[in-house]
């Protein structure tokens, strides 16, 4: 059985509890991201002050940055009840229509990973929107028959790592489309002392700071490591978490510095022992790391793209100078790549 990386996007339903209870609940507890919660709270303001609901929001971005905690905060600022579900829960419009029958006037209605809505789901999912209303067909051939249901006011806050798969007629409904940006270091120290607050975890500014500069930009990931940095403190350690003992910790996790773990790791030397540097294809590329596509692509590329170790171009994914580097493996000396995988995706 192949072993996950730290990083990896599964977790336990420990993990995922823990995560929940270090959700920020309000805008001022949320950390980072200061530009879109200025135009948040204008939009909640503004929707307050009419005594209706704020405008369908659409939240994109990777994984892990914030989009469940807003679409939360913006519920608990509007003093509405928040109703969370996702796109492949809802298989067929009667499953739509079973959630949203049942909010009240001002609700929030989250749904993750919106761009899997099926096709038939999303065609109902437009005049819910656009006029508060719910067509549904019932019986079939002759004897069907259309009934339009009235709905009360709601939000719908839609979140997304694949903006460019949700449809256009979806997208288009949508009052606001932000996009959430990967978190600078500072803003990830806050973070780790927010959380190790909540745990009731010692941590001085240089554990925090090391935990954060291997965080990727990401809050989930920096919550993540914290408490595996606190389960090495409690065991090897005195319980406190300075930077010596974060360094240590993150190296018996397999996190080096530059924030990469081992399926990271496993993907550069995939691409640059198993295929000569490159270019190879998403989906060859998953099967040599024992990864799902859509994992690689969404879970680990954007990161290794992000800071120089991939490059992506239309005949695959070729390995930098970078990646070579931080793998310890010697570029061919002639400066270009060997022959890699060149089939398409």
């Amino acid at each position: 059985m192949r072993e996950e990386g730290l990083l990896a996007t599964t977790s336990s339903p420990e993990d995922d509890a823990l995560d929940r209870g270090l959700r920020p609940r309000h805008m001022g507890d949320f950390v980072g991201q200061e530009a879109l919660k200025d135009r948040l709270s204008i939009l909640i303001e503004a929707a307050r002050g009419r005594g209706e609901s704020v405008d369908h929001v659409l939240f994109s971005g990777p994984p892990g940055l914030g989009k469940t905690s807003l679409a939360g905060i913006l519920a608990q600022e509007m003093g509405a009840q928040f109703r969370a579900t996702s796109g492949p829960a809802l298989d067929r419009p009667g499953d739509l229509a079973a959630v949203i029958t049942n909010l009240e006037r001002g609700d929030v209605l989250f749904i993750d990973e919106i761009h899997r809505l099926p096709r038939q789901v999303e065609e109902v999912m437009y005049p819910a929107m656009e006029d508060f209303q719910l067509d549904i067909v019932v019986g079939k051939g002759p004897a069907a028959r259309s009934i339009k249901i009235d709905l009360p006011p709601f939000t719908l806050v839609g979140a997304t790592t694949r903006v460019g798969r949700v449809a256009s007629p979806l997208r288009d409904r949508f009052g606001y489309v932000a996009r959430l940006d990967y978190y600078d270091r500072a803003d990830l120290v806050a973070i780790v002392h927010r959380s190790a607050a909540i745990l009731d975890v010692v941590v001085d500014d240089d554990g925090a700071a090391a935990i954060a500069r291997r965080s990727r930009g990401t809050p989930r990931i920096a919550n993540r490591l914290l408490r595996r940095v606190r389960d090495y403190a409690a065991v090897r350690a005195d319980g406190v978490v300075d930077e010596a003992t974060a360094d240590r910790a993150l190296e018996v996790f397999e996190v080096d510095e530059r924030g990469l773990d081992k399926v990271d790791r496993s993907i550069l030397e995939a691409v640059i022992v198993k295929f000569g540097g490159g270019p190879v294809g998403l989906s060859t590329l998953s099967i040599a790391v024992g990864e799902d596509p859509e994992t690689v692509e969404d879970a680990y590329e954007p990161f290794l793209l992000q800071e120089g170790f991939l490059q992506r171009t239309p005949r695959g994914r070729i390995a930098t100078e970078r990646a070579y580097q931080h793998i310890g493996v010697a570029r061919p000396a002639d400066g270009s790549d060997a022959q890699g995988s060149l089939l398409n995706e």
